[in-house]
């Protein structure tokens, strides 16, 4: 279970980071962006921690290959409290990057595990989306 606290304060970052970023705020956006990370650096490896902050910071890293990095950060910890939602949503984030960076058998790979994991989660939006862009990238191969 997460932090009631710091729960709220990550989301209302990641309200106020969407904000910035639809306005073109640079500055706020990065002075945001910086408070987020602090609050994940603040809280790594305490009993506040929890994968859902570090699946917020790499939704905001604009660096594809650290964003990379921090999901699968955010994995790890969700891996280690058996969360299957944020598996499944930290893998197929990372599979849409992977992509984007042209690492087509990485994202195939990371769209694997996203599928186990999706098997116990109720999302089914997130289920469908992970099955077709598996099923469209296995297709182009075969």
């Amino acid at each position: 279970m997460m932090n009631t606290k710091v729960y709220k304060a990550v989301h209302d970052l990641a309200e106020d980071l969407m904000a910035a970023a639809n306005k073109n705020n640079r500055e706020k956006f990065e002075s945001l962006f910086a408070e987020l990370k602090a609050i994940c650096i603040e809280n790594e490896n305490t009993s506040k921690d929890h994968p859902v902050q570090w699946e917020t910071l790499a939704d905001f890293t604009e660096e594809l290959e650290e964003a990379i990095t921090t999901y699968e950060k955010a994995l790890e910890k969700s891996v280690a409290i058996n969360n299957k939602d944020h598996m499944s949503s930290v893998s197929f984030s990372m599979a849409t990057l992977q992509l984007e960076l042209g690492q087509k058998d990485e994202a195939i790979k990371s769209l694997q595990n996203a599928k186990v994991s999706a098997n116990k989660i109720e999302d089914k939006e997130l289920k469908a989306e992970i099955h077709d862009l598996l099923e469209s990238l296995i297709e182009e191969e075969g």
